[in-house]
């Protein structure tokens, strides 16, 4: 609209007012029509603002104006503000989001009100009348519409501020209400925001959103911050309202500053909108100071105080969580950003405002550290861009040349770095590092510095890891020696700039994020490497540079890295537990402690030995830890330090005592780790740092008790770790094994009685020790004394008895560790002596409790039983069986005391006081544990002092029986008899409490039982013979055992079921009840052993208690708790001992059946597979006596019960590797026992032979060690026949097969023997197994589809069952007979004409000799035709060869010369094999047979010796002078004499041979792998110097091409290129037969006979020219490009990259393993292009040679990886001779490969998968090279 004519618009021309102000002239109809035309004028300009767009409303406006002279712009701004509800009706009743139409219609009524206001006649009040009546209210209402709509009404009131300059009318209006709006979502008061604003008239009733504020808030800002900008030169402008820019800006800033602290420690949205919204405009206006005004006064704003209160901020989100931590990088970030960027004022420093400069503050150092390590891959990258930033800016001005002067040095001085280091300085001057060598300027060494550091950051960070193998050490070695020439420390005076890295302890600081960025790096190998570099500085060549290392870093990370296992490979392997880095940490530990201070020295221990309680250790780290603790304690004792005793008195005492408990922590956490071998050493360790740091005098006596308790038992006990001698025989402990473990623990249990007794540091201190035994002796008073009023009746209750008891057993321990002389035990023999006299006269326990002093003797004879019972000594200087004298004195005169006392305290089990029927309610909340009896406290305390008289009581008799018969022996058994009576003679109970009493009175006599069937006196036996009477009116007696195990079993069975016992209890008492049984049906066994058998066998229980016992228990096992599993099956194998035994008969089939199943349910419901209740199931379920009725194996032709539990026992096993371990050798015992069993268990047979699993179960030998349970369960098992290979193979995956050859060896002997006629079955059971077995495997390993197949790899599982399979063929050899002689030969041709490998095959080929030296027979039928065939596979043949040598140099005498004649003949042809393998084979073979049978023969009868046999002695002498079969026989020799086919069949000859380096199941390395080996060495010289030959014989061709060649070479390509345009269709390639005639004659002949010369050596005798001419076709026919994917394993790559190269005629393949073309997914995906592509065999190991042998061919190296020097694809220029290697799958190209390549190329990459598929990486760059050939 460019015109003002009034028929523009037909709207406006019929409502001018001029046009109807002549119609009336009454006033009030005037005034009326006035009003009307009014509302129809506003009607028509809001219709007309909805139809045209916002930038024609201005002059639409003008126009209206201009026609309207008389209507003034204040009344239509005052006409259009009426209108603003018609508006608000229609946006507040849209539905979603607003239409064009709308949105334009807004923008159009704001626009006319803003273009209003600027027009003349508008004052200040219009402008506050269009803020609070239009602006906000519509801003209000479109905010969650569309931000736009309020961006364009902000903007169009903005504009009309800036052009009225109305800035009074913001300050007033705006501003107060937006800042009140933001104040009001974080909960600010209204007397709050006062502060912060002026009252507005504005009401925040309807408040924006939080981001909507801030944004309009921050528009403000920023027009009035640009308008100030413009108005600087008129900055003393003053507006209408009396408001100064300048100050309204400052003012501005200033309450958006303090709104942004607040926001910024609110809530998250807050937080957010601050930094989004506030501090980019915050941090962009605030350059300069501002003038504001508070209250009228007038102040300054400085941007320095506002950063630090910003700083502060971020010190407080630092502390927060991780989303805290983001934003306070976030806002760094933006904060370093733009202060970058802001140009400092020159009077800004005039003035005081200058930059804050947080490079002064420690915490932001502190927190950029901890921001670059952190778990966070956001928050390490924003650390990394502030440090950057922070770094740069303060480097700026320090830039000199300095670096291109060092780089002209180190390019001098780079001769004397080695290959690696060079590539690592290529690769950091590729990454903008010239070099990092020291210099003497420190602005330029510290620019140095940084620049390392960021490249090793970015280095873990970014970039791959070959870059961090090959130049991690390098450059951090560089930069110790760049910090090296600084000066370490420099005054605050002296930096001009306070730079971070400057110092050495700064230095370290920087290193020590390095270093805890690596030890958490996804890669593996990096932390390995990174642990490396720590240990490989040179700590002691670098003076006091250890103490530099960061302290939380040594106690943090540096700790928790060393708890990673990938840094402790070959820990534990072969018994030894420890590691380099292990070793390493130790060195960097003492050397760091010898660098700390005296008052540094014990918090640092402290802190060290307390991470055990902070952190979870695994196996390799707490022994790291303990090492390190030791290390360091070593360091502080160091010769030339002063004591740590010379520091404060007081504050050491605390100070051992707190490290004291955490050494004794670290003890105790190396008990989660079974073997004792691992637990010993770190209890070594610590008791080497706890002897060097502190004496026993030094602790408190508690602690030191504690400490001592805390080392395992057996590793203190005397006279080391004594274990039954036949579990040594039976496991793998050898002889010579105990006796070095007892050596070693004899020398722990020395060195802390060393330490105890005074010695510390090679040096005695008398006064320790004596202050040690003092308290010691002063004990038991102490201990037993008690600190309640004497009127009070002490109670207690199960938990005071275990703290106690515990105590006591402390004391006791150390005591005897403590004792040199006799005289040391008198003052205990006093204490007991004198306490014991009148124990039953105490009616109060006035002064000491008798209950403590029972506990004080159970402890004391507790240590002398364990002393007696291993044999032991106290110590050398003592006579023992004096000591033994003295204590069982005194002993027996308290003994008939403690029996009146115990005989006292034990009424409570049968007095007719049943207590309280209704227990008190602390009881009954209780669950009833263990150690939770529901009995009121004095009835607890009651029954507890009963329980422990009675244990007393009987520890104390069974010792004093061992020395000696005394009359108070026999008076203690009565009352063991009268008490056993009473208590299971109790009446039923009538309540809980006397439940519970009787449970307790259980408990009592389970104690009394065990000491009496265990005594070692006959009375104790006799008396269970002893009959009792009821009452004394009854004359007869009753059966004593019989009637005592009937009366115990009634009455415990009916406790049960009074139902007054809770569930809890129940278990308990069933437990209580078994532990009785078993005692009591042990008492046959201990009668026999001891010799008190009777002839009325009265020790002997009758058949139907037996089988009352067996059907409660077969009941019973479903359900047994844990502590009952070991009772019942022990009291299982007790029954069945009795019904072996005994004349009562037999257990029957189903009886069997039913225990099977309650067994077996018991088993699995047992959470943890324990060694003891598996062997207590195997020695009870699998009992002798039933396992030789053969009905319990198979019964009416179904399996029987014994049968169906082997079955599940070895399911299960194949999951545990122990279950499996304990049936094979507890199976195999009873098999030869019972060999007419062994036919029922061929499928068993089967998979204990072919089983394998984990090869060392460590918790296994462990437990087995440590666990008395274990060992004597063990011990019951059926004992191996050939207890060394037992003791070799017993805990690896070996063993199930191990027993199994053992077995059937042993049953080949017993075959083989002459017997006596009750013998006769047991050999023909022997041998019939043998033989079914035997044929059982033979045909599994030539029909089974795993065991028969031909292509497997190396190593697999099938190549392990093969070889496991043929191992136990190989064991059964001897069972082969006439009978079966023909069925085995057949399957072992079958098996040896099939392919496999040389490993497996020499199983094959010894069981073969056996046989034919069995069969001598069979050598003429069969063995001499198979030698003839010729064109047999090379494989088969050399196995022929082996085993006909082998049969002729191992026949007897009556047939070696027949088998020498039938065999030698056919052999002699292969001399000229054209297969160099089989040609060498059979050379050393042939010379072996004719040198040991050809006899030597006078020169003088040469001439008379037959033809043949001068033949021979020729061939004799050439092989003998000849180098290379001298050279052959010289390293086969040994093995060919060692081999002996009779020994190699036995157990001893296949497994006990095995030696460390021989690890693949025991397989020896066979004699065709030696040879072929052997070969291949020798051939390697003559490949190259053939190589070499070639390639300088094709460089020769080269020059001789002639340009008419080339050109005519040109010619065809084009003239090919026009046809292939001329048929441009889709089409597969099919090659015509003369096609692949020409392609086989021109490639396959020659290439195949060059890839025989790099497998044998085909073309030795091949004529120079027709290789040239090869040579010349395979040029033409293929590109010259070899890929060499070796590295490769998977089949679907390796297919894919075949039929890649075939498509682009690449030159050929390199693969590890050419069998893979066989492979059915192979040629699946290949699709025959196997068949095309030549492929060549390189395996990994020979890669590298293979690269530089075609390098000096003339090939060009590349590699296919991601390097930093890596060239894209498209700007690499191939060369025409190119081998391009692709890498692993996952690691890609080793390092040591990347060395020796030209050129690394990378494929340019544009999404954010970082690499490519190796199969379409390959094909990619194929196809790339081929693109630029053609081009060529």
């Amino acid at each position: 609209m460019s015109t003002c004519s009034s028929d523009s618009s037909p709207a406006f021309r019929l409502h001018f007012p001029g046009e109807i102000g002549s119609i009336v002239d009454n006033s009030n109809l005037i005034y009326r029509k006035k009003e009307l035309e009014m509302e129809d004028y506003r009607s028509s300009l809001m219709s007309s603002f909805r139809r045209v767009p916002p930038s024609a409303i201005p002059a639409t406006l003008d126009c209206i104006l201009a026609a309207s002279k008389a209507s003034p712009p204040s009344s239509l701004f005052s006409l259009l503000l009426d209108a603003l509800p018609t508006l608000s009706h229609e946006v507040t009743h849209t539905h979603g989001s607003l239409d064009d139409e709308l949105r334009n219609f807004i923008a159009s009524y704001v626009g006319a009100l803003c273009h209003l206001l600027k027009k003349p006649g508008l004052n200040v009040e219009a402008l506050q009348n269009f803020v609070s009546k239009v602006l906000i209210p519509l801003m209000l209402m479109t905010q969650n519409y569309d931000r736009q709509i309020v961006d364009k009404a902000i903007a169009s009131f903005l504009d009309v501020v800036l052009e009225t300059n109305a800035w009074g009318v913001v300050e007033e209006t705006m501003v107060p209400y937006f800042i009140k709006s933001v104040g009001l979502t974080m909960g600010i008061l209204e007397n709050e925001q006062a502060q912060i604003s002026q009252e507005t008239a504005l009401t925040t009733s309807d408040s924006f959103s939080l981001f909507m504020a801030c944004h309009i808030l921050a528009s403000i800002l920023d027009a009035s911050l640009k308008s100030k900008h413009v108005s600087e030169s008129t900055s003393g402008t003053v507006f209408a309202n009396g408001c100064n820019l300048h100050v309204f800006s400052g003012n501005l800033v200033r309450n958006i500053c303090d709104l942004t602290l607040q926001m910024l420690s609110h809530s998250p949205e807050h937080r957010s909108c601050a930094i989004t919204v506030f501090l980019p405009q915050l941090f962009e206006s605030i350059c300069s100071a501002f003038d504001i005004t508070v209250h009228g006064k007038e102040f300054i704003l400085f941007r320095k105080n506002f950063f630090a209160k910003i700083w502060k901020c971020c010190k407080n989100l630092f502390l927060m969580g991780s989303s805290e931590r983001r934003d306070a990088y976030t806002i760094l970030s933006l904060y370093i950003s733009y202060s970058s960027m802001s140009e400092v004022c020159e009077n800004d420093y005039a003035s005081g405002d200058v930059t804050y400069d947080l490079r002064a503050e420690k915490e932001f150092w502190d927190e950029m550290k901890k921001g670059l390590v952190d778990k966070e891959h956001i928050v390490r990258k924003q650390s990394l861009h502030i440090l950057k930033s922070m770094v740069i800016t303060f480097e700026t001005n320090k830039k000199t040349s300095v670096l291109e002067t060092i780089f002209h040095e180190t390019k001098s001085n780079s001769h004397g770095l080695t290959k690696r280091e060079r590539w690592a300085d290529k690769e950091a001057k590729t990454l903008g590092i010239d070099s990092l060598c020291a210099s003497v300027d420190s602005d330029s060494t510290s620019q140095r510095k940084w620049s390392a550091f960021f490249l090793l950051y970015e280095m873990l960070e970014e970039y791959g890891t070959h870059l961090v193998e090959a130049a991690w050490n390098y450059q951090m070695n560089l930069l110790l020696q760049t910090s090296r020439t600084d000066n370490p420390i420099k005054s605050v005076g002296e930096r001009i700039h306070l730079d971070p890295i400057e110092t050495l302890e700064d230095m370290f600081d920087w290193l020590a994020v390095l270093w805890q960025r690596g030890l958490c790096h996804d890669n593996p190998q990096v932390r390995g490497l990174i642990m490396q570099s720590v240990f490989g500085i040179e700590w002691k060549n670098h003076g006091n540079y250890a103490k530099y290392v960061p302290r939380i870093f040594v106690l943090g990370p540096f700790i928790q890295g060393l708890n990673d296992p990938v840094h402790h490979k070959e820990f534990g392997l072969k018994g030894v537990y420890s590691s380099r880095t292990i070793d390493g940490a130790s060195t960097f530990m003492q050397q760091y402690t010898v660098c700390l201070s005296e008052r540094e020295h014990m918090p640092f221990l402290r802190n060290l030995a307390s991470l055990v309680k902070r952190f979870s250790f695994g196996r390799a780290g707490l022994m790291s830890l303990a090492e390190c603790v030791a290390a360091a304690a070593d360091g502080i004792s160091t010769p030339g330090k002063n004591e740590v005793e010379q520091c404060d008195e007081d504050g050491t005492y605390n100070d051992k005592a707190a490290l004291l408990d955490d050494l004794r922590s670290i003890v105790e956490s190396s008990k989660q780790h079974f073997n004792p071998n691992y637990r010993l050493k770190v209890c070594g360790k610590i008791l080497d740092a706890t002897a060097s740091l502190m004496s026993s005098s030094d602790v408190p006596f508690e602690p030191l008790l504690h400490f001592i308790s805390s080392f395992p038992p057996d590793f203190l006990n005397y006279g080391g770790k004594c274990i039954n001698v036949m579990f040594f025989v039976i496991f793998s402990f050898s002889f010579s094994y105990l006796l070095y473990y007892h050596h070693f623990l004899g020398l722990l249990r020395e060195k802390v009685q060393e330490w105890l007794r005074g010695y510390r540091k090679q040096v005695f201190n008398g006064i320790s020790g004596v202050n040690l035994m003092k308290k010691l002796n002063n004990f038991p008073i102490s201990f037993i004394k008690h600190n309640h009023p004497t009127n009070d009746i002490v109670k207690y209750d199960d938990e005071d008895m275990e703290m106690w008891e515990n105590k006591a057993k402390r004391w006791a321990r150390t005591l005897f560790l403590m004792i040199e002389e006799e005289h040391q035990l008198d003052s205990q023999l006093q204490f007991f002596h004198m306490h014991g006299s009148g124990l039953c006269k105490m009616n109060g326990y006035r002064e000491w409790l008798p209950v403590k002093y029972m506990i004080l003797i159970s402890s004391f004879i507790q240590e002398l039983q364990e002393i007696n019972n291993r044999k032991g000594v106290i110590t050398s200087s003592m006579d023992t069986s004096v000591i033994i004298e003295n204590i069982t004195e005194s002993f027996a005169i308290i003994l008939d005391e403690v029996a009146s006392y115990t005989n006292q305290a034990c009424s409570v089990f049968w007095s007719e006081e049943g207590g309280d029927i209704n227990l008190p309610s602390s009881v009954t909340g209780r669950l009833g544990g263990l150690s939770q009896r529901r009995l009121s406290s004095s009835k607890t305390t009651a029954v507890l002092q009963a329980i422990i008289s009675v244990k007393t009581l009987a520890s104390l008799s069974s010792y004093c029986a061992q020395f000696q018969e005394m009359k108070s022996l026999m008076s203690t058994l009565d009352v063991f008899w009268q008490l056993s009576w009473k208590i299971i003679s109790c009446p039923k109970s009538n309540s809980e409490t006397k439940a519970e009493i009787y449970l307790g009175g259980y408990e009592a006599l389970h104690y009394v039982l065990k000491s009496v069937v265990l005594m070692r006196s006959s009375l104790a036996l006799s008396l269970l013979t002893r009959p009792y009477n009821n009452s004394s009116q009854e004359a007869e007696a009753k059966p004593h055992i019989d009637y005592f195990v009937q009366m115990l079993l009634e009455n415990v069975n009916n406790l049960i079921e009074s139902g007054y016992l809770t569930r809890a209890r129940r278990a308990i008492l069933i437990d209580w009840k078994w532990m009785c049984l078993e005692s009591l049906l042990s008492v046959p066994k201990h009668a026999l052993q001891k010799g008190v058998y009777k002839e009325d066998c009265d020790y002997f229980f009758s058949d139907v208690v037996v089988r009352k016992i067996f059907n409660d228990l077969v009941d019973s096992l479903e359900n047994a708790g844990e502590g009952s599993v070991l009772p019942m099956l022990r009291s299982v194998r007790l029954v069945l001992d009795t019904f072996a035994v005994s004349s009562c008969e037999g257990i029957g089939v189903q009886s069997i059946w039913h225990l099977v199943r309650s067994s077996w349910l018991l088993h699995v419901s047992c959470n943890k597979r324990r060694v003891a209740p598996i062997a207590a199931l195997l020695s009870s379920v699998l009992h002798d006596s039933v396992f030789g009725d053969m009905d319990m194996h198979e019964f009416n032709n179904t399996p029987g019960p014994l049968k169906w539990f082997v079955e599940k026992l070895l399911e299960e096993g194949t999951r545990s590797p122990r279950t499996i371990r304990l049936t094979a050798l507890h199976l195999t015992g009873l098999w030869l026992s019972h060999p007419s069993a062994i036919k029922y268990y061929m499928k068993e047979l089967k998979l204990l032979t072919l089983y394998g699993s984990v090869a060392f179960d460590e918790d296994f030998e462990a437990e087995v060690t440590e666990n008395h349970d274990a060992r004597t369960e063990v011990s019951n098992l059926s004992t191996s026949s050939d207890p060394e290979l037992t003791e070799v193979f017993i805990n690896t995956e070996l063993y199930a097969r191990v027993s199994v050859a053992v077995m059937f060896n042993k049953l080949a002997d017993l075959s083989d023997r002459m017997v006596s006629n009750n013998e006769v079955s047991n050999i023909h059971a022997s041998s019939q197994s043998g033989k079914l077995f035997l044929l059982e495997l033979l045909h599994s390993v030539v029909s089974d589809p795993d065991l028969a197949k031909e292509l497997y790899k190396k190593y697999s599982a099938t190549h392990r069952r093969k070889v496991r399979a043929w191992q136990m063929i190989c064991i059964l050899s001897r069972f082969v007979d006439k009978e079966i002689v023909s069925q085995v030969m057949d399957h072992l041709h079958t098996a040896l004409y099939r392919n496999n490998m040389p490993g497996v095959r020499q199983y094959l080929e010894t069981f073969a000799i056996y046989v034919y030296l069995k069969f001598s027979s069979l050598v003429g039928e069969q063995l001499v035709p198979m030698v003839r065939r010729y064109d047999m596979r090379t494989q088969a043949l050399s196995s022929y060869v082996f085993i006909a040598a082998n049969v002729i140099l191992h026949a007897t005498k009556d047939t070696q010369s027949r088998h020498l004649d039938e065999l030698l003949p056919p052999i002699v042809p292969l001399l000229t094999s054209h297969h160099h393998s089989l040609r060498g084979f059979t050379q050393l073979l042939v010379y072996q047979v004719l040198s040991k049978l050809l006899p030597t023969v006078i020169s003088d009868a040469y001439g008379t010796l037959p033809l043949e046999k001068r033949c021979f002695m020729e061939l004799k002498s050439y092989l003998e002078v000849n180098s290379d079969c001298a050279r052959l026989r010289v390293s086969m020799e040994v093995h060919l004499d060692a081999f002996d086919p009779c020994t190699s069949i036995t157990p001893a000859g296949i497994f006990s041979n095995r030696v460390d380096d021989i690890e693949f199941e025991c397989a020896h390395v066979s004699l065709l792998e030696r040879v072929i080996d052997f070969l291949n060495d020798v051939r390697k010289d003559l490949r190259y110097s053939m190589a070499k030959d070639a390639v300088q014989l094709k460089n020769e061709q080269i020059h001789m091409q002639d340009s008419e060649l080339i050109g005519q070479l040109k010619e065809e390509a084009a003239a090919k290129m026009q046809n292939d345009l001329s048929l441009d269709f889709q089409k597969k390639v099919i090659i015509s037969k003369h096609e692949k005639q020409d392609s086989h004659s021109s490639f396959n002949d020659p290439y195949n006979s060059l890839l025989d010369v790099e497998k044998e050596d085909g073309l030795l005798d091949q004529s120079l020219r027709a290789r040239n001419i090869a040579m010349e076709k395979l040029k033409a026919g293929r590109q010259q490009i070899i890929l060499v994917a070796s590295l490769l394993d998977r089949v679907p790559n390796l297919a894919g990259l075949a039929r890649t190269c075939e498509v682009f005629k690449a030159a050929s393949l390199v693969v590890d393993n050419v069998n893979i073309l066989q492979d059915k997914q192979f040629q699946l995906i290949s699709v025959t292009a196997e068949k095309w592509v030549p492929v060549i065999e390189v395996p990994v190991s020979n890669v590298k040679g293979f690269l530089e042998k075609k390098k000096q061919e003339g090939f060009s190296i590349l590699g296919l990886e991601q390097t930093a020097n890596s060239v894209a694809l498209d700007q690499y220029v191939f060369p025409k001779k190119t081998v391009l290697l692709v890498g692993r799958e996952k690691e890609g190209i080793p390092v040591e490969l990347i060395h020796i390549l030209d050129a690394c190329i990378e494929i340019p990459q544009l999404g954010v998968v970082r690499s490519l598929n190796v199969h379409v990486s390959g094909a990619i760059a194929l196809w790339e090279y081929t693109r630029q050939q053609r081009s060529r």
